[in-house]
């Protein structure tokens, strides 16, 4: 199966007076599985309905496997779009259903339940092509508006936020589905999210929105692990934001005065500061820890002395909620199947390793 890239070049699309997509220049590789990340409004789907033909950008230009898309309508486009509520129709069988895009090409009725059919077993659910729509299970039902989707055999397939209306165990259960389809067939997904879990664990490569603005693109890891700006490090992933300004740096460790004292981080992306610049300091919640608790970080270049507020147990992990002159502050700690240390009211001492945490100039924080 051929793939084709798609490449925007410095796409802006505005709506009147409002712009909803600021410059956005990529290119998607073929075959790859590539997210757009970004809260509600930030421009996602608006580019994704860039791509699939029913919006034109205002500025720039879309090209799919080098062809300009510019005038060339969504049924001309080798894509296809699944949307949040899946349009499924609910007189039709699943074969039908499956088989609809093919019907509206002309295809005869023996050759569209073979296809029907060979796409069941190509999303692991043979033999229930004959069922309705209702007698599926939300994730079945999931697998069949891919599977419809994939009956004209696009080179594209655009998702809009597909698993919104899936509950917690079934989203997490689907998008292994939906990563093994994509490697199974080989084609490109676009997909669309505001859930960091999703993006991180199903993508090649991520694309994170703030405000129209694409603000990074880069692998999971260094999504989360080595954020370009204060809004993806505070987008992607819980972490602890301390403000403050910088007072040095040296080899790479930037020494930053903040309301909690004198704290040390990494340069992020190897930049260099200069004393008085305003900058973050974030350490993740899972990279803080009890100074002196059993498997605690070693090497600790900073030590703050903070009050507990609460404890929450959630299972695979317990999050103590902290705070320090007015500074609220989250450490994170797998559960070992102890018990909890009933530390809530107590003053404790927490601290981080200055390669545990990164310095990011002052920015926009997500959800500020």
């Amino acid at each position: 199966m051929t793939t084709k890239d798609i490449k925007l070049d410095h796409v802006s699309i505005r709506f009147g007076a409002f712009t909803a997509v600021d410059n956005a220049h990529l290119t998607i590789k073929g075959g790859e599985f590539f997210s757009f990340l970004g809260p509600s409004g930030c421009g996602k789907t608006t580019l994704l309905r860039c791509v699939s033909g029913f919006t034109e950008p205002s500025e720039g230009t879309v090209s799919i496997g080098g062809k300009d898309m510019r005038g060339v309508g969504p049924n001309k486009r080798p894509t296809a779009l699944i949307f949040q509520n899946l349009a499924l129709f609910p007189l039709m069988s699943v074969a039908e259903n499956i088989a609809f895009p093919l019907e509206v090409r002309g295809v005869g009725r023996k050759e569209r339940r073979k296809k029907a059919d060979e796409l069941l077993d190509m999303i692991a659910l043979p033999g229930v092509g004959d069922k309705k729509v209702h007698e599926l299970s939300g994730g079945q039902r999931q697998r069949v508006a891919i599977a419809r989707a994939l009956a004209v055999e696009p080179d594209i397939l655009l998702l809009d936020e597909p698993l919104s209306a899936l509950d917690l165990k079934l989203r997490h259960h689907m998008r292994t589905e939906l990563r093994a389809i994509q490697q199974r067939v080989g084609l490109t997904f676009i997909y669309i999210t505001h859930d960091q879990g999703e993006a991180l664990t199903m993508s090649d490569r991520i694309a994170v929105m703030n405000a129209g603005v694409i603000e990074q693109i880069g692998d999971p890891e260094t999504i989360y692990n080595k954020p370009k700006t204060a809004f993806v490090a505070s987008f992607v992933g819980e972490t602890n934001a301390i403000s403050g300004k910088v007072t040095s740096q040296s080899d790479g460790i930037v020494s930053v005065q903040t309301p909690l004292g004198v704290l040390k981080g990494t340069a992020a992306g190897g930049r260099h500061y200069k004393a008085g610049d305003e900058c973050f300091v974030f350490v993740r919640p899972e990279q803080l820890g009890l100074v002196g608790a059993p498997g605690a970080i070693q090497s600790m270049d900073n030590q703050l002395t903070v009050q507990a507020v609460k404890e929450e147990f959630e299972g695979n992990a317990r999050h103590l909620f902290l705070n320090a002159q007015g500074q609220d502050l989250r450490l994170s700690r797998t559960n070992l199947g102890g018990v909890s240390d009933h530390l809530a009211g107590q003053a404790v001492q927490v601290g981080f390793a200055a390669d545990q945490a990164i310095v990011l100039p002052h920015g926009s924080l997500a959800g500020a």
